[in-house]
This record gives structure tokens, sequence and C-alpha cells, in this order.
């Protein structure tokens, strides 16, 4: 086998798919051991693999073997048949298994056959199943013998392509094959008894799928792109194209052949390509490539198999885009010579693009606008750039730009000198100047300019605190347009305080209110506003201008202390109060300062002292050796250095308390120093009233529930209510009538000697038994556990016969109340539910008494 990496073929190595064939290095293909081949030819698998780059390229190779008579001297038994021929495979019988006998009768040892490899065709249309071979051993007359196939396509995926009748041995295949799937099949045949021993060895099977044309070549892309430089000589590569087929590629079914279709355009020959019907590789065929003429090729190429015969094989297209590649073959040219343009002046920096210059160039190539030939003073106002013009057309626009700002006032009009090159040199053997040259006149168009202040930003430095109306200065704007008659007006733009007025005509600032430099719209000292000017041109024009102001310092803001509060111990000599200043004016009108005590009152100056330590800080002490704890306001009067000197009397709240050995205020000491202001005695006295006021509503709330409670009637009707009624009165005696009674029976006796002497067994039943009591006995705890009866009876005897329990059980003995009652015996009254008495005066007693009434009252009626 002959193979070329394009490398020199280093390394590379060789396989084969089959264990029975080797390669050597050089390509020589050798059987590895003695090798019996089962059929005429012998198809094998070739694979070249570079272990370097680990690239594999496969080839079929086809051994075809000679006929021989006779098989090792013997003849076979039954026939055997050419594979591939389908219709006489249905009556052939395959006898693998072969039995020899010698003369005298000894059977020889058995040797197999080696089968040859069946052919089925794909794409078969049946009927299925169709029978390919017959196979059956020569035993089968002696013993009854069951056939079966193993191996893929049979009992492996796929599953069941193949089948066989276990009786009579006959093989079938159940479904169309299809080479493109799997080419091959290796099955092997099995004889077992009707017990399943085996009766012969394993026969392997082997089955070639037959290739049809039933593909068609397919182009790897169906757009191809390639390009080749205008000029080039015929023969000169463009590209390859490559097309593959699904079918046997070892047989015409797979040979695939290129041919083009058609080119468009057919400019300047129809043929202008050619290709390898077998590489597809594309190449020139014609001299005549122009770019500036045709462009791009569009070539159709066609792939068909068996070995490119129109009427049997199938084809497929796919399209060539064959671009045409820029040499350098044409210089550039201007359209014209001379050119007139006009701009219009900008004072901004910005370029601004001025002139629009075509130059003729009959190739796509970068142009170099390389140097400028002035007159007057051209450099320093323009220069140029290169833009590509519309795609499809052979033109470049140079663009003129002016660099610095025209001024009409100044330049009318100003004359150059273009000139334009390639980049790139001019190709071989073209005889032409490779630069270009054109002039240009450039006129300048007056327009509206703005107004301009010739000093933006504008300084002026002023004291602060001038009068409102003050004039500070005149801000004017300059019109650059001289050859225009035009009015420039004034406004305000931005003035953050509104402290400023301009007059519209002249420009002129004054103050429209007093100027601080302590405002918040100060910064660094410079307060800054702007102003527009606006000229009356067509169209009108306007520019701005900023004004500032830097504001000189006068001492107009007296001294401020600090701190407002501080804390000092008791007692002098432990600590001190560090006090300082604030002034928000700036050097040199605060410090030093200067802190000093009032001398009224005089309690101030006697009680503390101040003691200086530099020009912006001084200590306050005690002067006397014990200050009550407290909270106490101490006036210092502080004075800055200004001219003239401004100064302050400010209140410092200092906090006296007792202070431990470290000189730290202890915690009692602070709250006894603390004080309370006005708003927390306030709010102490608010919450005073509210609790107050809380316990009051409570009182006279039970009160009214007690009224309530008293007074409240039942919930049902009285008319309703037929139950007696019974009043409590806290009164006791007779009446009126009873009052004739001597009340000094009613006092404490002095001695109990009449209690003494009373009769025993008369006694008062709130009254305990004096005297000696006769012991009972004690009550059983744990009742008997005999009747529960006996245990109640035994119980009452006990509490009945116990005169220390109460209720005790004597006679009532009241104390005398006085004589002669006008009642009489109580045991004449009775009761009786007919009389008549008059009970109609219960109506007047109040409603207490009404349900009485309506009972005796009412009788008649009833």
């Amino acid at each position: 086998v002959k193979f070329n990496n394009c490398a020199g073929n280093k390394g590379v190595r060789y396989e084969t798919n089959s264990l029975d064939f080797k390669v050597r290095a050089d390509g020589t293909m050798y059987a590895a051991h003695q090798v019996q081949m089962p059929s005429k030819q012998r198809i094998l698998m070739v694979t070249a693999w570079d272990p370097q780059t680990l690239g594999r390229w496969n080839a079929i190779v086809r051994l075809l073997v000679a006929e021989k008579s006779q098989h090792n001297g013997h003849k076979p038994k039954g026939r055997k048949t050419v594979p591939g021929e389908p219709a006489q495979q249905q009556s052939d019988t395959l006898l693998p298994w072969r039995q020899h006998q010698s003369s005298n009768g000894l059977r020889r040892q058995k040797r197999d056959w080696v089968i040859p490899p069946i052919n089925v065709p794909e794409n078969s249309r049946g009927p299925f199943p169709q029978q390919l071979v017959r196979i059956r051993s020569d035993k089968d007359k002696e013993i009854h013998i069951r056939y079966s196939i193993t191996g893929v396509g049979a009992d492996q995926p796929p599953m069941e392509v193949f089948s066989i009748d276990p009786v009579s041995g006959r093989m079938y295949v159940t479904r169309p094959m299809d080479r493109e799937e799997r080419a091959s099949y290796h099955l092997r045949a099995h004889a077992v008894d009707m017990n399943g021993n085996k009766v012969e060895n394993p026969i392997d099977l082997y089955i070639y799928v037959i290739d049809m044309n039933d593909n068609r070549p397919e182009f790897i892309n169906q757009v191809y792109n390639g390009s080749v430089d205008e000029g080039s000589k015929p023969g000169t590569y463009v590209m390859t194209v490559t097309a593959n087929d699904a079918d046997d590629s070892t047989t015409a079914n797979g040979m695939v052949r290129y041919r083009i279709v058609t080119q468009t355009p057919q400019s300047p020959s129809q043929n202008m390509f050619t290709i390898n019907s077998e590489t597809g590789g594309i190449v020139t065929v014609a001299a005549g490539l122009d770019r500036e003429k045709v462009q791009q090729y569009i070539v159709i190429v066609q792939a068909t198999d068996m070995e490119g015969n129109l009427n049997y094989g199938l084809s497929n297209t796919a399209t060539a885009i064959i671009t045409v590649t820029d040499v350098n073959d044409n210089p550039p040219e201007f359209t014209t010579s001379t050119v007139r343009r006009s701009c219009r002046p900008h004072r901004q920096t910005v370029p601004s693009i001025v002139l629009w210059r075509n130059c003729l160039e009959r190739r796509r190539k970068q142009l170099e606008m390389g140097h400028l030939m002035p007159r007057a003073h051209v450099c320093s106002h323009f220069s140029f750039f290169q833009l590509r013009g519309p795609r499809g057309k052979m033109q470049h626009f140079a663009a003129i730009i002016a660099v610095r700002a025209v001024d009409y006032e100044m330049n009318r009009a100003f004359m150059l000198t273009v000139m334009v090159s390639n980049q790139a040199p001019l190709a071989s053997g073209i005889q032409m100047s490779f630069q270009s040259t054109a002039g240009v006149t450039i006129s300048v168009t007056d327009v509206n300019e703005a107004p301009y202040f010739p000093t933006n930003h504008k300084l002026i430095r002023l004291e602060e605190g001038v009068p409102t109306g003050t004039v500070l200065t005149t801000f004017s704007a300059v019109d650059p347009d001289r050859f225009m008659q035009q009015a420039v007006r004034y406004s305000k733009l931005s003035d953050p305080a509104n402290w400023l007025n301009i007059n519209a005509t002249n420009g002129q600032i004054t103050t429209a209110a007093v100027l601080d430099r302590e405002s918040d719209y100060i910064k660094n000292n410079v307060y800054e506003a702007t102003f527009l000017a606006a000229d009356n041109g067509i169209p009108p024009a306007s520019g701005t201008g900023t004004l500032q102001i830097y504001l000189i310092d006068i001492n107009d803001n007296a001294p401020e202390l600090l701190p407002k509060e501080a804390q000092i111990c008791e007692k002098p000599n432990l600590n001190v109060i560090n006090i300082t200043a604030a002034d928000a004016d700036i050097d040199p009108n605060v410090g030093p300062f200067v802190f000093e005590l009032p001398s009224v009152p005089s309690a101030v100056r006697k009680n503390w002292t101040i003691t200086r330590l530099n020009g912006d800080y001084a200590q306050l002490s005690l002067r006397i050796t014990y200050l009550e704890a407290g909270v106490y306001d101490v006036p210092i009067i502080v004075t800055d250095s200004g001219n003239p000197p401004l100064y302050n009397t400010s209140i410092i709240k200092v906090k006296v308390c007792p202070c431990d050995e470290n000189g730290d205020c202890t915690t009692i000491g602070a709250v006894a120093a603390a004080g309370l202001g006005t708003g927390a005695i306030i709010a102490i006295l608010i919450c005073i009233i509210i609790l107050l006021t809380m316990v009051l509503l409570f009182v006279v709330w039970m009160k009214r529930r007690e009224k309530e409670r008293h007074t409240k009637q039942l919930l049902i009707d009285p008319e309703d209510d037929v139950r007696d009624n019974i009043l409590k009165y806290d009164e006791e005696g007779g009446g009126e009538e009873d009052q004739d009674y001597d009340l000094s029976q009613l006092q404490q006796p002095e001695t109990m000697d009449h209690v003494l002497n009373k009769t025993p067994g008369v006694r008062r039943v709130d009254e305990r038994p004096i005297g000696a009591e006769p012991q009972y006995p004690i009550r059983p705890v744990i009742p008997h556990p005999g009747d529960i009866g006996d245990f109640i009876n035994e119980g009452l005897r006990a509490a009945d016969n116990d005169p220390t329990a109460p209720p005790y059980d004597s006679l009532l003995v009241f104390d005398y109340e006085g004589s002669g009652s006008t009642a009489g015996s109580v045991s004449s009254l009775n009761s009786s539910s007919s009389g008549d008495q008059d009970y109609d005066y219960l109506n007047d007693w109040g409603p207490r008494f009404k349900k009485l009434a309506d009972m005796y009252g009412g009788g008649e009626e009833d």
C-alpha cells in the first residue's frame, strides 16, 4: 500500500482490521501466519496513523484468491455456492462439519470447514424473511439436531436481523439491509442435540452487505469562498471543494468526480477557471483577471458518483465564490486641477470640515495625503484626512479641515496646493506617475459671531459690607463683527445670592445688597456671578462672562466663648476649665483674644478667676477654697484683636460637684450638681398635676360607684316584684313614744360582779363561759368503719354537749332599757287578712313603701 502524509512519512505506522494480515513500515502487506481463504476475495481495512499528530487515514484493500481444484486433497460434502448469487442461495445447503472414515471402517478425527462469506445486497425489497443459506450437519440422520446462531444481528443489537430455523437449519434475513449502517456481520452457527449437548463445534459465518448506489455526494460546505490576485497567470491555484459519498469508496458507487457547470460573469472569457475532476482543486485557466472590471466570480461546481457517469451516477452542486483581489497597478489622480470652496469661520478649536475633494483612483487602496504646498499661512490653519468613498465606486474623498479658527475680519480667502500619492509602490511594469496635485481656493464666509468678554474670568477686590448701590466695575463685551453695526445688551445669568445688578446697555455692575464674606455663597473669600452679552444680529448670538469678587474681611463679628458648659470640683486646685473663643472673621480680626470677668455682679470675681494661657486659650478656676455644689452661670467678656476690636459677654454654665481623689465628680455629686432647668421643672410639675388628677378622678369614681350601689333599683320592675323587701335602718328603739328610759343603765359597769353573780346557765350567745368547764371526751377524728349513721349521730351529740363552741346554748339576757312603755305587751299583736284599717298613708312615705302601699292600700279594687 502506498501512503504519503506530506511530511515524509516519518514515524507513520500501519494497522489492519484482521489478525491474519500485517503491514510493514514500507507498506508491504504479508500474512502473519498460515491463512486459509474461505472465498475468492477478502476485503481488509488498512489504517495509517501518525503518533505525533494522532492523525489517522484509512484505505480499503481487496485480496483476490486464485481458485484451486481441491482443498487439501479432499472434496467437501454437499455443494458450495459463490456468494452473491441470491437465486441459488435458497437451494444451497452447507455442510460445515465433515466426517472422514477410513477403509477399514475406523472413524477419523473430525475437521471443520470454513464457510465462505455470504453476500446480501442492501435495500432488497423482499419478500421477508428471505432465505440466505441452509446449514446442516451429517449427523442429522442419526439424531435430532437443533440449530442456532449468535452474534451481532442475531442475539446482539441490532437484534433479530438474522434468524435460523432450529430444525431445518435455514437462515433468513428479516429486513432490508443498509451497508452505510453496517457493512458486515459476524455470526456463529451452533448444532446441539435435543438435550442441549454440543454435537458440532461452532462455525463462523461472515455476511457482507453488497453496496448499492443509494447516496448522493454531499459537499462539506454549500458555499466556498476563495480569492485570487488580479492579473494572475493561468494555472494559479484558487481553492479546493470537497464532496463525500456515503457509498463504498472502493466501488464506482462511491467514486466522486467534479466539474464546473456555470461561471458568472463570463468575462473576459466563459472559461476562466477549471477544476481537477478527482481532487476538486480549482485553478485559473485563462489570463485577463482585472478587479476594476470584474471583482467577483460565482462558479457552480457539480460532484457526481459512478466515476462521473451522468447517466447512472447521482449528483449534487455547490457554489464557489472567487474574489479578485486588488494589486497596486493604477496611480491616483484628481478629477480636476482647480477647486473653489467656501467655509464658515468658527471660534472653536474643534476642527470642522470645510472641503470635500474627489480624487479618482482606479483601485481600492488607501491614499497618503502627504504634503501641503502652502501659500500665505495655510499650514497653520488647515490639515487633511482621507475617507473611503461609497461602496462600489472607485473614489476616495480628501477632507480639508480647519485646525485653527479662521476669521473673516483677518483673512477672507486661502489658497493651497494638495498632493495625493499611494502608500504602497506601484506594481512592477507600471510606467506612470505615482502622485497627483490640485489647487484649492478657500473663501471665508462672514457670519454673525457671538460677543465675547476680553477678560474672562474677571477678578475684582473690595471690602465686605459695602452699601447697596455701590458701583463695583464695568464688565463689557466686544463684538468681533467689525463690519456689522450691532448693539450688545447685558443681563444676569447666574447670581446665587442676588447681590448684584448690571446695566443692560453699558455692563456697569452695582450692588443690590450688602456683601457678606461670611455667607454660605462665598467660597474661599470669592463670590462668583455669570453675565450674558447678546447682540441683535440675525440670528442673534450671545456670549458669557464670569465676574469673581474677592471680599476683604472686616471686623464685623464678635467672638463667641467655647465651651458653653463645663464641670469643676467644689474645691480648688483640683482641676480647671480650659476656655477659648470662635470668631467668624479671619486674621487679623480674630485672636489673640482677651478673656476677663465682669465687675458686676461682684460675686463673679469673688468666686472665680481667669488665668491666660496664650492668645487663644485661658483657664477658668475657683478663687475661693470651697463652693457649694450646683450649677452656676459665669459671665465672661471675650474681646478680639480687630480694628476696632469687638467684644461679647458669653455665659458658661459650670457644674460644681464633689470629686474623688482623682479629681472626677462622684455619682452623688454629679446628681446634686446637675440642677434642674426650667423645662425639667415644668415637666415635673405637669407630672404631679396629672398624678393628682388621676387620684381625684379615682376617688370620685369610687364614690359614685358606692352611691349607685346603694341607690340602684332591682333589675326587674318593682310593680312585678311580689317579694317583701326587708329594709335596714340605723335606728334602734321604740320610736317617738319610747323615749323615756335611763341612759345610765347602758353605761359600762365598773366591776364584773353582776356578771359573775348571774344565775348559772343564763349567758349571752356571744359570750364565752367563765369558770371551770367540764371535761368532755375528745371527738373521734377517724369515723367508725362500721356505720356512717353512727358516726354522724356521735358527732351531733358531741356538738350539742360542748358549751365552748359557738353558738352557745344559753338564755339570752338583755340589759334593762327602762319601763313604762305605752306599747303594752307584744303578745296582744296579731295578724289578720281583713279589717277596716286604712293603709293609704303608706303612699306618703316615699318610694321605699310603695310596694307595701300597693299590697295593703288597694284591697277593695283587688
